[in-house]
């Protein structure tokens, strides 16, 4: 009982938290039918900004992180990414009514990072006073990529087999390569260089290797830093109204969607706050860290994993993925994250 008191004391404090204002804000707007937009140029600098923040940030922190402290939680931030598509292959992609792909390619953005639900993980840190690594932006890629080629790679099998079995034969996926039960050999190597090519992995990268290799130092406080919780705040104003514009779009797929774009980024979250937990006592990990581990494992891809599964899954249907997402897994994530918080503060403390 002390627990659920604390968690919902927590999360009615929370709610007065900027970020989640503007977050429900966008939601009350676009359901009263309001006619706001945010030009989509600015909307695409606002991300930039953010995961160049995030991005430097990490790397500015690696430069003095302890090796071991840094790779123990981004091997477990690998297994939880591939630890949820397996799931959703397991659960979503075999439910009636339900395409494979479509399943696969949902729980393929599912598994994959929000920067901006990241984002907004830190700055309730932040205003809490509450610690956390700074290299946690480096676990973004780690968790985002193998989500998102664990869900291509299993989608792909899933089209080639099955064109096997209905007497398509051998089904080429690209040129060059030998073929292995149907799959390119290279397809791997073609999926994992799209990837790394994405403009948001790239902004997160560029970040991370400017953060590391330059002396950023002055630039990030004197620009990223100080525009960071603004732009963010514009940020959460436009999901919520995409959100609200997306929920509509599940109309058009299985009622299945809806309950794992509720149940699915707490499931997973608790995935990636055991992930945590594992890598506090072997490393002395955070809580702080804790919090975010189970932030990005709640979350779902907003800026990279939409353009990267429509490009590598075109049989998909994006009204399955996307709208789970934006629409019912990205709001429950952020709204999970006082939940967090204060499991976190209970297990481990400040």
């Amino acid at each position: 009982m002390d627990l659920i008191a604390t968690v919902a004391a927590t999360i009615l404090e929370q709610l007065r938290n900027p970020t989640l204002a503007f977050l429900l804000g966008g939601l009350l707007i676009a359901a009263l039918g309001s006619r706001l937009t945010v030009p989509d140029a600015v909307y695409k600098f606002i991300v930039l900004v953010l995961l160049l923040k995030v991005g430097l940030s990490a790397g500015i922190s690696v430069r003095e992180a302890d090796f071991w402290a840094l790779i123990v939680p981004g091997v477990l931030a690998v297994l939880v990414g591939i630890a949820i598509v397996l799931i959703g292959s397991r659960t979503l992609a075999r439910l009636n009514g339900v395409s494979k792909v479509d399943g696969l390619a949902t729980a393929g953005l599912f598994g994959a990072v929000s920067a901006s639900t990241l984002a907004a993980g830190m700055v309730m840190l932040d205003e809490q006073q509450i610690p956390y690594e700074g290299f946690i932006g480096a676990l973004y890629p780690f968790m985002d990529i193998a989500a998102l080629v664990t869900a291509i790679v299993l989608a792909r099998v899933s089209v080639a087999r099955k064109a096997v079995a209905t007497g398509g034969g051998t089904v080429a996926m690209g040129g060059g390569g030998a073929q292995i039960d149907g799959l390119e050999s290279g397809m791997l190597r073609d999926i994992l260089t799209d990837t790394f090519r994405s403009p948001a992995i790239s902004a997160l990268l560029l970040g991370l290797m400017i953060g590391l290799l330059a002396n950023a130092d002055a630039v990030f406080q004197g620009f990223y830093e100080l525009l960071f919780r603004g732009f963010l705040s514009i940020l959460m104003l436009v999901m919520g109204m995409e959100a609200w514009a997306r929920l509509s779009e599940l109309k058009r797929v299985a009622h299945a969607y809806i309950l794992y774009g509720i149940a699915g980024p707490l499931l997973h979250g608790a995935l990636g706050f055991g992930a945590g937990m594992i890598a506090h006592e072997l490393t002395g990990f955070s809580a702080g860290g804790v919090v975010l581990l189970a932030v990005m494992a709640s979350s779902s891809s907003d800026i990279s994993g939409p353009p990267t599964l429509r490009g590598a899954l075109p049989e998909a249907n994006p009204s399955a993925y996307v709208g789970t997402s934006t629409g019912l897994g990205t709001p429950v994530a952020i709204l999970s994250i006082p939940a967090w918080i204060a499991l976190a503060e209970l297990l481990v403390g400040w």
